[in-house]
């Protein structure tokens, strides 16, 4: 009896659904080591918590400038930046529903100057921005702790180095 309720519990338990749409908004040196649709749904499922519908647009600088501007009011672009769409990121049964930009400019020159390999920071980000999605936040420090050890074990799992070693915080 026992076997058979450990069984049932498995067969109910399933893995949260991702809905990826990539959006590729890049000309010329921009295109160059942007990651491809394979490589962000695999690590869009490494964080999922719940189920989510996502888009994930690669931004030039422009475009990553006028977002950073319109959404928080800063006169540049900046690497990463999350969109929740329909509620909060608390859970419900509905799949939760957002929007991760990456400007490739921003995020090329970062990973240039930190010495990190490049597919290795676009993972990075594109972790925080899910797990900002699902709701953690870095606004305190134990939030910012929090997070960069959810950040700093997702990436161990897909085979990349802790992005926070030289103690960089996001």
């Amino acid at each position: 009896m026992a076997t058979r309720m450990a069984t049932d519990k498995k067969k109910s338990a399933r893995r949260p659904m991702l809905t990826l749409t990539v959006q590729r908004a890049l000309a010329g040196a921009d295109r160059g080591g942007a990651p491809l649709r394979a490589q962000l749904l695999r690590w869009a499922r490494a964080v999922l918590l719940r189920d989510v519908t996502l888009t994930v647009r690669l931004v030039g600088e422009h475009e990553g400038r006028a977002l950073n501007h319109s959404f928080r009011g800063k006169d540049a672009a900046t690497n990463v930046l999350t969109f929740v769409y329909g509620e909060d990121a608390s859970f419900s049964a509905a799949p939760l529903a957002g929007d991760i930009v990456l400007c490739a400019p921003v995020v090329a020159r970062e990973a240039a100057e930190q010495g990190k390999a490049l597919e290795a920071h676009y993972a990075h980000l594109l972790i925080h921005g899910m797990l900002h999605l699902q709701g953690f936040d870095h606004e305190t420090q134990a939030e910012a702790e929090n997070m960069e050890a959810h950040e700093r074990g997702i990436l161990r799992t897909l085979g990349f180095d802790d992005p926070y070693q030289d103690g960089d915080g996001q």
